[in-house]
């Protein structure tokens, strides 16, 4: 998964990574990095810069999946840093194979 920081940094400047990600059966909580990540949810609290807030710290962060062109911010032609355990999945996307879990769609 491309995961940014938002909090603290201009529109897309926040750090990113290249993650391998756990998600709870419905994805609302994400886990990575020893954080736990829940999803941004209601118009209310909506917030179109994030859409996952650490649940401790309340930073917030931008989650998707990583796209092949590795256009993966929104406003920034910034390289996200890429996680050791996650290279060899991430360079294979890269290369035209499916992402992990996802061989039949």
């Amino acid at each position: 998964m491309y995961m940014q920081l938002k909090t603290g940094h201009d529109t897309d400047r926040g750090p990113a990574w290249i993650v391998r990600m756990r998600f709870t059966r419905t994805w609302r909580t994400a886990y990575v990095h020893g954080r736990t990540l829940r999803r941004v949810t209601g118009m209310a609290e909506a917030n179109f810069d994030s859409n996952f807030y650490d649940v401790e710290t309340g930073e917030e962060f931008w989650v998707s999946g990583p796209k092949r062109d590795r256009s993966d911010g929104r406003y920034t032609s910034q390289r996200p840093q890429v996680d050791e355990d996650a290279r060899e999945a991430y360079e294979a996307f890269l290369r035209g194979a499916p992402l992990p879990g996802r061989e039949t769609g």
